[in-house]
């Protein structure tokens, strides 16, 4: 692990090999993994930890067939079904969440990509938020972008553009067949075109293989991307990966730990299926990856935001923009409600 810790420690290409390396050590040597992955982190972010949080602008009802999508098309599971969430509902979760500590608000919305209906709706929810607090980050989530949108969402307010590579290009017709691995690396290169700070990632634990996994981050490399949500499967009934149960805490460390060697000073999130596949080595993932979604997914739900917020202080984390003493006196705070049976007001989705 030196040499490829000194190689990221210089902002150097760790090369293919070495990332591989990371991915098929063992479960003995997974602590020396996460120690030297450790340092590349504390040397680019320190021991903070951005906080996200993600506004479902709509649900269900997608014309596209991601085969790990609940809002797919033919897709079975169970969830909430609405159409668009009005600006002022989205910019109320959005404060709430931001007085929580979240400095990026994603907006998202499933589907093949935005009409220009969808873009104006987008652009009054933006506006909307960046009235109510102007220093927040806003990243957008629409799908695929033709010519001119990125220039548009740009010019509205949006200070990023998500589209995950979520796969390897050799893999990535085993998942979806109605676009292709090109259409979405062509979306995040015209975001970074249009000024939109480019956000794209992966989600693993759907069959790939430890090769398809480091394709996927080379290819992600190429594109340069200044943050990278890593997701762990979230197997819903009623979708085609709904019986891929093959993640372990063990695994998943290691592939947020290959992720920082790849990105050493690009923010790396781990994002969607933390609480289900790290369980209780959760914290140890705080020591690889710079930041993290608070509170609920697109149509899962998530840890609750206090017990993210006492994780993080736990650990001997700070939320990005609060000191550690706040952190420490709302846990304090917390155990005393619940000493005393009064319980704690905890905003929703936060």
């Amino acid at each position: 692990m030196s040499a490829i810790t000194a190689t990221a420690l210089q902002r150097r290409h760790v090369d293919r090999d070495d990332l591989l390396a990371v991915l098929t050590s063992s479960d003995d040597d997974l602590l020396d993994v996460i120690a030297a992955a450790g340092r590349v982190r504390r040397r680019f972010f320190g021991r903070r930890v951005k906080l996200n949080y993600l506004v479902n602008m709509k649900s269900g009802m997608c014309p596209e067939d991601c085969g790990y999508c609940s809002q797919r098309r033919e897709s079975t599971a169970e969830i909430l079904k609405y159409s668009w969430v009005d600006a002022d509902e989205a910019t109320r979760h959005a404060q709430r969440a931001i007085n929580a500590g979240a400095k990026r608000v994603c907006l998202v919305a499933a589907g093949r990509g935005p009409s220009d209906r969808d873009l104006e709706r987008v652009a009054e929810t933006v506006a909307a938020i960046k009235d109510s607090a102007p220093t927040v980050e806003v990243c957008v989530c629409l799908g695929l972008l033709k010519r001119g949108q990125a220039d548009r969402l740009r010019r509205a307010g949006a200070d990023a553009y998500n589209h995950n590579l979520n796969t390897s290009a050799d893999n990535y017709a085993r998942i979806c067949s109605t676009h292709t691995f090109d259409d979405r690396t062509a979306t995040v290169a015209a975001a970074k075109t249009a000024g939109l700070s480019p956000c794209s990632g992966v989600i693993v634990g759907m069959g790939e293989s430890d090769e398809d996994i480091v394709d996927v981050t080379l290819a992600l490399r190429e594109l340069q991307p200044d943050s990278v949500p890593v997701n762990f499967l979230i197997p819903f009934e009623g979708t085609p990966l709904g019986e891929h149960w093959e993640l372990t805490p063990q695994r998943c460390l290691r592939i947020l730990a290959m992720f920082r060697f790849a990105f050493p000073d690009v923010e790396v999130r781990v994002a969607g299926g933390r609480e289900i596949h790290l369980r209780s080595l959760q914290p140890l993932a705080l020591h690889l990856a710079n930041s993290m979604f608070l509170g609920d997914y697109l149509t899962s739900e998530g840890q609750p935001g206090h017990a993210d917020r006492a994780m993080i202080a736990d650990a001997g984390f700070m939320i990005e923009g609060f000191d550690q003493p706040t952190q420490a006196a709302h846990h304090r705070d917390l155990v005393i409600n619940r000493h005393r049976g009064t319980g704690t007001t905890t905003p929703a989705n936060t």
